[in-house]
């Protein structure tokens, strides 16, 4: 033999000891993770990885009288980051016989001893448990019954020794609800936390006995069904293959909003307008779209209701001044009242004149001095007019509205415009006397001139009187902004229209839900609101207040990390009862999982779904839903470009 074979022979040889010897190594830190896992700890594990983490193994000590599926385990599968093995092991019938026969022999002897000492409830205690003993004996020697032996364990995770202990507490408190006691596996964390491994190798051995029924309620094979016993067909739920029914007002919703969150051509536009398409028809709800990218034009003209168009060059004045009157209930005497709350208003207008005034840099000269200026004037446009707290106060009165000295006719006064705003604001900057005020009164005069039709603005398309009203019961009202400039005017046109729509449809609608009609709002590509902080405190508002009108806000939008990020947005999502993700981008998921405590299978469902496919959650309930238009609804609902022009040719 050559001495080059002789060499390759001599390191095969040794290559085989080498992973003989590897394959020797019995421990867990060996084979897993050689010097990754300290067990040196009584009570935890400390894994060393990227990010140190720790984990806490548990098992099952004490069981209910009767276990009901699924509620015996389910807090122990959901909570959090946790994994939990059950092992199973079927015991033979004649050593089932054997010792049901010493149970019920030994059951029998306490309860002659009750019987003697005069102990009632003790002895009827023995009596019942001797005669289902009785009976699962008799139900296995039959063959409709078996007994197994299983062992429950469960490990903990957490990235820090506080938060573990934290949810130790939690965990056991919520296990203790439904009369299921857990111990920490004290002294025995290596062993148990092998035990949870998928290595089949249970080293606690804490087991306890079930028979076949009680057996089957361990398993986690359960489906949420979402759905009402009111409402539209939504869609599928692809679990269980039942039609979705969803009411947008009914009465188990704590609210009637509703948010949706989806990367683009998701599906997003397509489920909205299948959703006002369908409660427009089947259930008379009125639906109005802030439509920031031209896509419900096709909707309102397939339900025969009315597009309006916002842009540069567009005759559509919207006056942001514009005020209402509303009807409240009488806190004392319940009855409904009309009012006019100026003082809203004048707040309202107040954040939307300062988001002009910061424009699109959001320049920061703008402070409570600017804030103020801007207030007062818009509280003396209203003064000037004699409009106040009082209804009457809004309308004018001449000739024509009498006729033999009886009012048959109101005649609406002009409101303010922002024109005659911005010519006060001049007179009260050439009036001031005050050396603090006169950067802000220069300020304003300069940048809040862009706004104003007088000077030819640039973005002077809400300076006037209204020129539309808003039909009272048209099924479908779309505000098309989709041809402003995107950076700054459509997020503005955004803030003004919430107002306009807030004063124009939805405070007219009665506080009492008898009369009150359903109506819905909403707020397409939401996310352009969230620089500029007036904006999204409207749209807060706007949120919590929408209920108590019978108005159901919807808003969608494909960037939710925007609104991770944004605390101060975070009551549009908590003030939201149904909530619905279809496909998201693997860099959203994570925010998703964290803020609606979403499961590993969840999220993963959620970024390899396909389109039209998402997870609705209505209140606590979850399902996995599949929206399906009909073929006649894609002639309006589809927005894909490429689908519609291979569908028309």
């Amino acid at each position: 033999m050559s001495k080059r074979k002789l060499k390759e022979q001599e390191d095969l040889e040794r290559q085989h000891e080498d992973e003989g010897k590897f394959l020797q190594r019995k421990t867990l830190k060996e084979i897993i993770a050689p010097s990754g896992i300290d067990a040196s700890n009584i009570d935890h594990l400390e894994i060393i990885s990227n990010a140190k983490r720790y984990a806490r193994s548990f098992f099952v000590s004490t069981l209910p009288r009767m276990a009901t599926f699924p509620e015996i385990f389910r807090d122990l599968y959901m909570f959090g980051d946790i994994n939990t093995s059950i092992y199973i092991n079927p015991i033979k019938e004649d050593r089932s016989q054997n010792e049901l026969n010493k149970t019920i022999n030994v059951i029998e002897t306490e309860r002659i001893v009750a019987q003697d000492r005069g102990n009632i409830n003790k002895e009827s205690d023995l009596t019942q448990k001797r005669l289902e003993a009785e009976e699962l004996r008799d139900q296995i020697a039959a063959g409709f019954n078996k007994l197994f032996e299983a062992s429950v364990i469960s490990t903990l995770f957490a990235y820090n020794l506080d938060d573990l202990d934290r949810y130790t507490k939690m965990l056991s408190s919520d296990m203790s609800k439904s009369l299921v006691g857990i111990k920490n596996a004290w002294g025995m964390q290596e062993d148990a936390f092998k035990s949870n491994l998928p290595l089949m190798d249970n080293k606690i051995g804490k087991t306890h006995t079930f028979d076949r029924n009680s057996m089957g309620t361990v398993f986690p094979f359960t489906t949420s069904e979402v759905g009402h016993d009111t409402g539209v067909p939504l869609g599928f739920n692809k679990q269980t293959g039942t039609p979705v029914l969803f009411d947008n007002f009914h009465s188990s919703l704590t609210n009637y909003n509703m948010v949706i969150f989806a990367k683009s051509g998701a599906g997003k536009s397509v489920t909205m307008k299948t959703l006002i398409s369908r409660s427009s028809v089947l259930m008379g709800i009125e639906s109005l779209a802030l439509d920031a990218e031209g896509e419900y034009t096709v909707v309102a003209e397939a339900l025969g209701g009315i597009n309006i168009i916002i842009s540069p060059t567009s005759n559509t004045i919207i006056n942001i001044f514009d005020l209402e009157t509303e009807v409240v209930k009488d806190e004392i005497t319940g009855k409904e009242k009309s009012i006019v709350n100026i003082e809203n208003k004048v707040e309202d207008v107040t954040q939307a004149l300062v988001t002009m005034a910061k424009g699109s840099t959001k320049s920061e000269e703008v402070n409570e001095l600017t804030k103020q200026i801007i207030a007062e004037i818009i509280y003396e446009e209203y003064a000037a007019l004699g409009i106040n707290s009082n209804p009457n106060s809004l309308y004018e009165e001449d000739e024509s509205s009498y006729i033999r000295g009886s009012v048959v006719a109101k005649k609406k006064k002009p409101m303010p415009t922002i024109g005659s705003w911005y010519r006060r604001l001049q007179k009260k900057a050439e009036e001031n006397k005050n050396r603090n005020y006169e950067f802000h009164y220069s300020y304003l005069l300069k940048v809040m001139k862009q706004y104003v039709k007088e000077y030819d603005g640039q973005m002077a398309y809400f300076d006037g009187q209204s020129t539309f009203e808003l039909l009272e019961g048209a099924p479908f009202i779309n505000i098309d902004i989709s041809q402003l400039e995107e950076r700054f005017a459509r997020p503005l046109a955004q803030q003004i229209l919430l107002s306009w729509i807030w004063e124009k449809y939805v405070k007219k609608n009665s506080e009492d839900r008898k009369r009150a009609r359903k109506k819905r709002v909403l707020v397409d590509e939401a996310w352009m609101l969230l620089p500029y902080p007036e904006a999204v405190d409207f749209l807060n508002k706007m949120a919590r207040r929408a209920r108590k009108r019978n108005v159901s806000l919807a808003i969608i939008s494909q960037r939710f990390q925007d609104f991770y990020e944004k605390p101060e947005a975070q009551a549009v999502l908590t003030s939201s009862d149904t909530k619905l993700f279809l496909a998201q981008d693997k860099s959203e998921i994570q925010y998703l999982k964290e803020v609606f405590k979403l499961s590993e299978g969840e999220a993963g469902f959620l970024v390899t779904c396909q389109r039209g496919e998402g997870l609705l959650k209505v209140g606590s309930e979850t399902c996995i839903l599949k929206i399906m238009p009909t073929k006649k609804e894609f002639e309006f609902v589809e927005t894909n470009l490429n689908k519609i022009a291979k569908e028309q040719s």
